[in-house]
């Protein structure tokens, strides 16, 4: 059931999708999904009602993009994934960065923006984004007096194939974050063979080289602490950014068994920003409640 618009702002704008068959590459991805499609879609479109007024130019960054559509499996559905999603937006972003590395998914997300979007300032960029960092930050528009910048950046990896660095990269300015965190798809269930000391996983994605030292305690490592351990780390990690110290984390969770499988993690410089993503919070947990 997709939640009806009411009076409300935030209900305007209905950040499920559903579209029909295009012939294009559509991967399918679980029910879950639909509830990350929310949370990406109402932060989009708060963040460039709120913010229009204040800045020249919003931007906004997807280091994952995906095809464009999505087929959900338990029903055979299409919806927008996330990169789309930030297109329909009410007020859109002045300007969009999409970054695909799969050759399949990217082909068919560039045909969906040039089809639909082409009124958008939209650059697409092909390959890793932790090697084509700097493609990105080339992308971004030079943020100078009299044109002001704000950009939001979502990373949806697939697992935890994200450096650290690359997010320093980006974060070295003023810029929020919404990222996509494995920690019990990936981390949890691969936990024997990260803990191997030639696995580079880990310390690529925390940017800390000797994190086995700090997850032994006493001589013992404790694997059901694995999880918080990353959690806790790279909200650390955040922090040395100047990122906001208290955590900001939306569980996803499996509708099968109501397993936790990851979080979308938060992070922001700004108190507004902040504020913006607890609104979205409720607006998504309300729909939620409402659903069956």
């Amino acid at each position: 059931m997709i939640i009806k618009a009411n009076e409300n702002r935030m209900d305007k704008f209905n950040p499920q999708i559903e579209v029909e068959p295009d012939g294009l590459f559509t991967p399918v991805v679980r029910e879950w999904s639909l509830e990350k499609y929310k949370l990406v879609g109402s932060y989009c479109d708060i963040f460039t009602n709120g913010m229009k007024n204040k800045w020249d130019q919003l931007v906004y960054i997807d280091l994952f993009a995906g095809a464009g559509y999505a087929k959900i499996k338990e029903n055979g559905k299409i919806f927008k994934n996330s990169a789309l999603l930030a297109m329909s937006i009410p007020t859109p972003f002045t300007k969009y960065i999409l970054c695909e590395q799969d050759e399949e998914r990217f082909e068919a997300l560039s045909e969906r923006v040039k089809r639909d979007y082409s009124h958008l300032n939209c650059e697409l960029i092909k390959g890793d984004s932790n090697v084509n960092i700097s493609k990105v930050i080339k992308a971004i528009p030079p943020f100078r007096k009299g044109n002001t910048l704000l950009p939001f950046c979502f990373v949806d990896p697939y697992s935890l194939n994200l450096n650290f660095t690359t997010i320093q990269t980006l974060g070295k300015n003023l810029m929020d974050f919404l990222i996509l965190q494995a920690l019990h798809m990936d981390a949890n269930r691969n936990f024997d063979t990260y803990l191997n000391e030639e696995n580079t996983r880990i310390a690529e994605y925390l940017g800390i080289a000797n994190w086995r030292e700090l997850f032994e305690k006493d001589g013992v490592i404790y694997r059901k602490d694995f999880v918080k351990f990353l959690a806790e780390q790279y909200q650390e990690q955040m922090i040395k950014l100047n990122y906001q110290e208290e955590k900001y984390m939306h569980q996803i969770r499996s509708n099968e068994k109501n397993l936790p499988l990851y979080y979308l993690s938060f992070y922001s410089k700004d108190p507004r920003g902040v504020d913006f993503f607890k609104k979205v919070q409720k607006r998504v947990k309300a729909q939620l409640s409402m659903e069956f």
